[in-house]
């Protein structure tokens, strides 16, 4: 996992590793395991999860 600065701040220092995320049609965004491909969480008011890279 990254490392994560100051309590409080409100964000990350560098990425998630070994994390990705996709967004399907409906609207949710998916976090998806590069190792195995499998979902692991799903955000689903629209927003994307915060500092995980988006796949293509």
């Amino acid at each position: 996992m990254a490392k994560n600065g100051k309590t409080g701040d409100g964000h990350r220092n560098g990425a998630v590793k070994e994390r990705s995320q996709f967004q399907h049609p409906n609207g949710h965004w998916y976090k998806r395991d590069t190792e195995t491909g499998q979902i692991i969480d799903v955000n689903q008011n629209g927003q994307p999860h915060k500092g995980v890279r988006r796949e293509d």
